[in-house]
């Protein structure tokens, strides 16, 4: 979650105006307020989230402890691969998050059957990711989905349309998910070799290799 701070302010002479702040973690804009209060000639100082909603002071103190127990700073890579030749697909996720002032790596791949070509067995791996952040309790936060499908992530971005029905049946299961759970979701386009991980774990779920694993990083 972001936050942006609106406040009051009164000049020497008394003319006041409003000023807006851009988006920010929330810890940073409890720091700014009191900064901005020790000048004396701040008021009414709001606090809110990119849903408008608004927050106060001790609010967002105590949600700044409790996501520090739960996964933030979520940041998800996944891959599909499609045999052409046996119509067997190969799904492979990775997420890196933290939790309790640790850094973690989940790693899972699956196969799977019934796909038509390699952009649905790409959209069926971001499924696979959003199903895993479900498990993994990730919710009303901002992730990163980061791919090297140009399909799936510009039309999750809105960049390009979706005309194909299986397509675009998969992204508005993804979108449902999606707003279920309270992810804003930023999708990021990389080529193939910043991707080698996820795509690692599709290739050998094509191959019956069966990968689940978490760790912790130092």
């Amino acid at each position: 979650m972001n936050i942006t701070i609106e406040w009051t302010y009164k000049s020497k002479n008394g003319v006041e105006t409003v000023f807006r702040s851009d988006e920010m973690p929330p810890a940073h804009a409890l720091a700014i307020a009191e900064d901005l209060e020790k000048t004396g000639r701040v008021k009414n100082i709001t606090f809110i989230d990119q849903y408008d909603s608004t927050w106060m002071a001790k609010e967002l103190k105590k949600y700044i402890k409790e996501v520090e127990t739960e996964p933030h700073n979520v940041c998800v890579y996944f891959d599909g691969g499609f045999d052409i030749q046996t119509s067997f697909s190969g799904l492979g996720v990775v997420i890196y998050y933290e939790q309790n002032g640790k850094s973690y790596r989940l790693r899972r791949n699956a196969p799977a059957q019934g796909l038509v070509s390699n952009n649905e067995a790409e959209y069926a791996a971001l499924h696979l990711s959003v199903v895993e952040l479900d498990l993994l309790d990730v919710h009303h936060q901002k992730v990163k989905f980061i791919g090297d499908s140009q399909v799936v992530i510009n039309q999750m971005s809105g960049e390009w349309p979706a005309y194909e029905k299986e397509l675009a049946s998969w992204a508005d299961r993804i979108d449902e998910k999606l707003k279920s759970l309270g992810i804003t979701p930023e999708f990021e386009l990389v080529p193939r070799k910043q991707n080698e991980e996820a795509d690692r774990l599709a290739t050998q779920a094509l191959k019956g290799v069966d990968i689940t694993g978490q760790i912790e990083l130092q």
